[in-house]
């Protein structure tokens, strides 16, 4: 059944006859989608069409399930390649307006990592109280409804998901169409390897490298950057992305040693001028999950502290953001861990912050939403323009994660070591295949992060760089905007280079012998506004559209009247290599909606005003143009 709360969440926002007008029902699986020309249904789902997107957003369910299955997908766009790659979040407050959020973080993530595809996410609303069996026939439900959608979205695990979620996908799915899957799949275990935590040490390493630079902007003009040796840091939330980043400083020789001067989760957060025990804290994070209070009461009140007997503790998080190191890593999932004014209730207000030199974001921060983005801008413009701190924004920074699920696609899975047909949906059967090859498995894995690790090892230090540049050459620039710009300009370039013959629709054509009543049928099955009148030999001769047949009825032209009495002749068409842009101009220079794609007198497609709307991205060509 769908969940209750989506339900509600419906009603409200779609009107009956609109619920009713776009469902689409494929046995038990109940789906409404929208495009980016329902700009009007999306707003009332809370969502606003821009030149990026969104591609698809649909509302999906079960209804015949007697448990709650269902939730949101939003594609919001392919410019990168195709499918999308996105996490499936599983919460109880999912709205697809934060599934599109978070689709819009993977469409410049994607693009930052330089990674060919494009961006998506996916959320199922849990409906609260349930067992592991009952949750696990929620994941193996919702992985059946997304599989409509394989072919343009993955899914990989998110929050209150996992890797062991994502083989029941691959379960249902396939094993290609699912990526962080477990490894005896040939899967990279992203949270054990803290790949999005090597990324924020990337980053860190090449800012340090080019953060003299900044002394060319007036508010870092007498910046002091400490020696290697005197570097430190305070990490905001030490889970799998803030324990890992303290691991991965100190177990690479190649990297820069901060100490870590503070950490900070749920129950606190604790301090110490001379460096917490980083190894001692990430063995009990493995253990316990939060560590602070636990650190407190187990070693510093009797007296067993390590380090030097130094060591702070409070149990107010949001406080370790008082004190001052080098460097602040954001890595808990809060969005507004800083603002200016304490109205947004962020975790510290600029007021009362300690002095950093650069926030490095490990965890994600951004939204499309106008309110939060011109929060965002406002309290950059006291942090980095005011106090001279530079923020390295989130994509730029912790795409690691994505960068090692994505080589689970872009080293594909060898033909022999795909799941059987016959296997898909039987656990059992799957299990005892998967151990068969499991040493080829592992091979695979150890082979993806490799090339995993050697992608990240330069698409994130070149992308400090570049925002040092940006930030350089445009002084009234913020990081936020310079961010936006290097994830906006691949995406732009990527669509530059498509074709009419990458978005095309199918071209349905008539005989020049033929009726109206032919054409007006033909119309009526194909689903487009024209049809390619063709010679004998299959050459294009003319066009008949919607308007023509509307224009003839009105002329009151009998239905077996010739062709010839309403197509027009004087036809407008295009390549299969012209470019979008310029399909674009031919439409609007002829006053055209639609024209066929012609290659040496054959008929290949259509290029529509509607099909470049719902295929590509040609406002944000034609803005970047």
């Amino acid at each position: 059944m769908i969940p209750k709360t989506m339900k509600i969440f419906l009603e409200d926002a779609l009107s009956e006859s609109v619920r009713e007008k776009r469902l689409i029902q494929d046995g038990p699986f109940c789906f409404l989608e929208f495009g980016p020309l329902d700009v009007d249904s999306l707003q009332r789902l809370g969502i606003r069409v821009d030149r990026l997107g969104p591609r698809l957003v649909s509302c999906i369910w079960d209804r015949e399930s007697t448990l709650e299955i269902g939730g949101y997908l939003v594609v919001d766009n392919l410019a990168m390649g195709a499918p999308s790659m996105g996490g499936t979040r599983m919460l109880p407050d999912i709205t697809p307006d934060i599934i599109h959020n978070l689709a819009r973080g993977m469409t410049l993530k994607n693009a930052a990592a330089d990674l060919p595809f494009g961006g998506g996410k996916s959320g199922i609303v849990c409906p609260g109280a349930m067992d592991k069996k009952e949750r696990k026939e929620i994941i193996k439900g919702f992985g059946r409804l997304i599989k409509r959608y394989k072919d343009i979205y993955i899914p990989g695990p998110d929050v209150g998901t996992n890797d062991q979620d994502m083989k029941i996908f691959a379960i249902e799915n396939g094993i290609d169409n699912v990526v962080s899957k477990p490894a005896d799949m040939g899967g990279n275990r992203i949270d054990e390897l803290g790949a999005a935590a090597r990324g924020v040490v990337a980053a860190f390493n090449a800012l340090v490298e080019h953060l003299p630079r900044l002394r060319e902007l007036p508010q870092f003009k007498t910046m002091e950057i400490p020696p290697a040796g005197e570097l430190d840091v305070l990490i905001q939330g030490f889970g799998a992305v803030g324990a890992n980043t303290a691991r991965l400083f100190h177990e690479n020789t190649r990297n820069y040693r901060p100490r870590i001067k503070g950490i900070s989760d749920a129950t606190g957060y604790l301090l110490n001028p001379d460096g917490l025990p980083w190894s001692e804290l990430f063995s009990m994070w493995k253990t316990l999950g939060n560590v602070a209070g636990a650190y407190y009461h187990e070693r510093i009140m009797h007296g067993e502290d390590p380090v030097g007997h130094r060591t702070v503790f409070s149990n107010n998080p949001d406080n370790l953001l008082t004190e001052s190191a080098f460097c602040l890593i954001p890595a808990s999932p809060v969005f507004n861990y800083l603002d200016v004014s304490p109205i947004t209730n962020p975790s510290m207000t600029c007021d009362r912050m300690g002095k950093w030199q650069m926030i490095v974001e490990g965890a994600n921060t951004y939204s499309p939403d106008p309110a939060r983005k011109a929060q965002r801008r406002r309290m950059e413009r006291h942090v980095f323009r005011d106090r001279g701190i530079l923020i390295a924004t989130d994509y730029l920074v912790n795409a690691g994660g994505v960068i090692y699920a994505a080589h689970e696609r872009i080293i594909p899975t060898p033909r022999h070591l795909y799941i059987p047909k016959e296997l898909l949906g039987d656990p059992g059967g799957i299990q005892g295949w998967l151990d068969k090859h499991r040493t080829e498995f592992q091979r695979l894995a150890e082979q993806r992060q490799k090339a995993a690790l050697e992608k990240l090892e330069t698409v994130i230090p070149g992308n400090m760089k570049e925002l040092i540049h940006g930030l350089c050459q445009d002084g009234d620039s913020l990081p936020c905007e310079v961010a936006e710009k290097i994830s906006v300009r691949r995406i732009a370039s990527k669509e530059k280079s498509k074709t009419a013959r990458d978005v095309m629709a199918p071209a349905p054509v008539i005989g020049l012998d033929k009726q109206i009543r032919d054409a007006a049928e033909l119309l009526v099955e194909s689903h487009v506004s024209i049809v390619t009148v063709v010679s004998e030999k299959g050459r294009p001769i003319g066009i008949v559209t919607n308007w023509d047949i509307t224009r003839a009825t009105a002329l009151k032209l009998p239905m077996d009247a010739p062709l010839t009495k309403i197509m027009t002749t004087d036809l407008v068409s295009t390549g299969p290599d012209t470019s979008i842009l310029n399909c674009i101009r031919i439409l609007e220079n002829h006053e055209i909606s639609a024209m066929p794609v012609v290659d040496e007198n054959r008929v290949l497609g259509i290029i529509s005003g509607d099909i470049l709307a719902r295929k590509t991205l040609f406002r944000l060509l034609q803005t970047e143009g």
